[in-house]
């Protein structure tokens, strides 16, 4: 959603939940949710997702590490300036669900990189059925991309209870046969949801639902509304699912 700042460079937080709307998701990974200066905090004010009603924020209960907190009193600057940093996620990945949806529990994963990047984890409850859900953002290395999807799966797999597995986000991978989609192994499949970026034009599918053989893609595509296209760079991808 980079930073709620839409193709025409301005910056409209309602804009986000209205598309959000349109798609009316049970579950919802979002990438640069979070500010990146500053207080760091949600770039979709906590206030403006409560007054929506659609959405609850999942709860990593984690702190995006800024430079300033290591400085002699940085971390009252917050105050005196009056910023805001309640994050809705970690290194800007975030998972909105709506409101009967239970969190049974939360990972918040520090990948490795060069640069700041993490991934999240939920293990949510649909009445008696359980879904686990990734959400994340790889870097712009294949290298790197390749060594962030590995230890994701990695700590899918140590989850000490088995459960049906979604990853979705920016892979910023453009190939399929190749780079980390490789990687993913035949327990998982890749959604056919087609070309996300960019959203004015968009030439290249570098957003994906990665999905469990476990479940069924019972339809999956791009959304591409007049609000979509304006919203952000990168239009909303979705998928339903059953099993």
């Amino acid at each position: 959603m980079r930073k709620a700042i839409g193709t025409d460079r301005r910056r409209n937080p309602g804009r986000v939940l209205e598309v959000l709307q349109e798609i009316d998701a049970d579950v919802v990974a979002l990438q640069e949710a979070d500010k990146r200066f500053g207080g760091r905090g949600s770039a979709v004010p906590h206030e403006l997702i409560d007054d929506h009603g659609l959405y609850k924020p999942v709860p990593f209960n984690v702190r995006n590490r800024r430079v300033m907190d290591r400085m002699p009193g940085g971390k009252q600057v917050d105050k005196f300036l009056n910023l805001d940093t309640r994050n809705i996620g970690w290194h800007g990945n975030a998972l909105l669900v709506k409101r009967h949806v239970e969190v049974m529990d939360v990972a918040a994963l520090e990948l490795p990189t060069l640069e700041p990047r993490g991934a999240v984890l939920a293990e949510l409850l649909f009445g008696d059925r359980p879904l686990r859900v990734v959400g994340l953002h790889l870097d712009l290395s294949g290298l790197w991309r390749r060594r962030q999807m590995r230890f994701i799966l990695d700590a899918i797999a140590a989850r000490p209870q088995p459960m049906p597995t979604v990853l979705m986000g920016d892979t910023n991978e453009w190939r399929v046969a190749a780079g980390c989609l490789k990687d993913i192994g035949p327990g998982y499949r890749l959604a056919p949801t087609g070309l996300s970026f960019h959203a004015r034009h968009p030439v290249a599918a570098l957003d994906r639902i990665i999905v469990d053989t476990a479940l069924r893609i019972d339809a999956a595509g791009v959304h591409c509304s007049p609000a979509a296209k304006v919203a952000s760079d990168h239009l909303p991808i979705w998928a339903r699912l059953s099993g």
